[in-house]
């Protein structure tokens, strides 16, 4: 097993005038390297696996800290030049619901702290992602003394003022989220709704929070033939297609999507859409098992199954082809803190009609790029689905123009922007973190 190295001088004791030599990332509950659209593996493990190794490619190098979920998985794996992901044993080597991982953290950090120790390795700052990452940091620093970035990438607040009364985060979520804002040495808000939450309503100091959105690899997402990708997928030229690419949780607003189908089953009776359905799980056959079995039970009751195709999870890797396939994409989330799938869609060329919430509000131009419509409003994402569908010139037009709408979400912007914040973290400073970072403008 061939490991990143380890660049520079960052053994303990040894100093030199360079404040930043090397950093750690903290993901706890789901690692960078998961197969997307499974359980807890979404837009974050893209954002941290692309913002290492774009560090990396600064030179910066970059170790991820992430929980062991099997005993065979390796402690070292390196997805790119410069990054070491690590899989540290705290509990049981096994899946773990979110919810029953806070009683392992002390154990997470101070399994951290031996294996700098042992491999004598000394980190400048510490990112951590999540409320459960924020405390191994908050835990480990008695070990390191480093400070530590935090991001949430979505707040219990945020996401109860959305969630229905069963999928409602725990009340030691949003204690620990309220405690972290204090003990945090900066926290990294992806877009400015978030950021004002966390400075207006839960009071953190102004100059602690930057506002840095997460990034698109515009290499991989790029526009490509819409006839070779349609045949690949054996769509029809004229078969209106919409896609769906996510995981099957109820903040996705799956079920807005649903209804939404229904309505343009009937609109348009002579050439109903569609829907490429990216995201759960399926058997070796091709059904659906697991949760989205429970969303194609919901496709039959409504009488809309002929209309969906479940394709399962799908490499980051080749999501573009499908996104220059489909005619449009939708995003009818509850909240979204940035909305990946949104920024990878326009990168490659396709229209979005999205939820008017969250970062989508930010990232999609309404009308250029694509639509917003309300959340939870299956008549309003119909509408606005129906418009683009049916019109094939309006359609063109909203893809000509999302490419160039998202060019500024580039990671080697978004590495650049965290980097600095970083690097004034790990020069002393605790003021003026945020000065030449954003991406979104300050304040907005």
């Amino acid at each position: 097993m061939t490991l990143a190295p380890y660049g520079g001088p960052a053994v303990f004791g040894f100093e030199t005038d360079m404040p930043l030599r090397r950093v750690a990332q903290i993901s706890v509950h789901t690692s960078p390297l998961a197969t997307l659209g499974g359980k807890d593996a979404g837009g974050m493990n893209v954002y941290i696996r692309e913002l290492a190794c774009n560090l990396a490619e600064l030179g910066l190098p970059v170790d991820v800290f992430t929980r062991r979920e099997s005993p065979d998985t390796p402690e070292v794996q390196s997805p790119c030049e410069g990054v070491n992901v690590i899989s540290i044993t705290a509990g049981p080597p096994e899946p773990i619901s979110k919810n029953g991982l806070f009683q392992y953290l002390p154990e997470f950090a101070a399994q951290m702290a031996l294996y700098s120790l042992r491999e004598g390795v000394r980190y400048d700052v510490v990112h951590a992602h999540y409320w459960l990452s924020g405390w191994a940091a908050h835990l480990v620093k008695r070990y390191w003394g480093t400070p530590f970035v935090q991001m949430f990438h979505t707040t219990a607040h945020m996401k109860n003022a959305v969630a229905g009364v069963q999928d409602k985060e725990t009340e030691e979520r949003a204690r620990i989220e309220k405690q972290l804002l204090t003990l945090a040495d900066s926290i990294i808000a992806a877009n400015p709704d978030e950021r004002a939450d966390l400075v207006w309503r839960m009071g953190t100091p102004n100059e602690k929070v930057c506002t840095i959105p997460p990034g698109v690899d515009l290499d991989v997402f790029a526009p490509r033939d819409r006839v070779a990708c349609r045949a690949m997928l054996g769509l029809r030229d004229d078969e209106p297609t919409v896609l769906f690419c996510g995981r099957v949780d109820p903040i996705k607003g799956i079920e807005t999507l649903l209804g939404a189908t229904a309505i343009l089953q009937d609109r348009m009776a002579a050439h109903p859409p569609t829907v490429l359905f990216i995201g759960g799980n399926i058997d070796d056959r091709g059904i659906p098992v697991g949760p989205l079995a429970n969303v194609e039970q919901q496709t039959i009751e409504l009488g809309i199954r002929d209309r969906f195709r479940f394709l399962g999870p799908q490499p980051q890797n080749e999501l573009a082809a499908f996104y220059s396939a489909a005619d449009v994409v939708a995003v009818p989330s509850r909240y979204e803190s940035f909305g990946l799938v949104a920024v990878e869609a326009m990168a490659s060329g396709a229209p979005v009609v999205a939820s008017r919430v969250g970062g989508l509000k930010f990232t999609v131009d309404e009308g250029v790029s694509g639509l917003l419509v309300p959340w939870g409003d299956p008549g309003a994402l119909a509408g606005a689905l129906g418009d683009i569908l049916t019109d094939p010139s309006y359609r063109a037009d909203l893809a000509a123009s999302a490419r160039p709408s998202v060019e500024r979400f580039s990671w080697q912007s978004v590495a650049t922007s965290v980097m600095r914040v970083y690097a004034r973290l790990a020069a002393g400073q605790r003021g003026n973190l945020c000065s030449e970072t954003g991406i979104f403008r300050e304040g907005a």
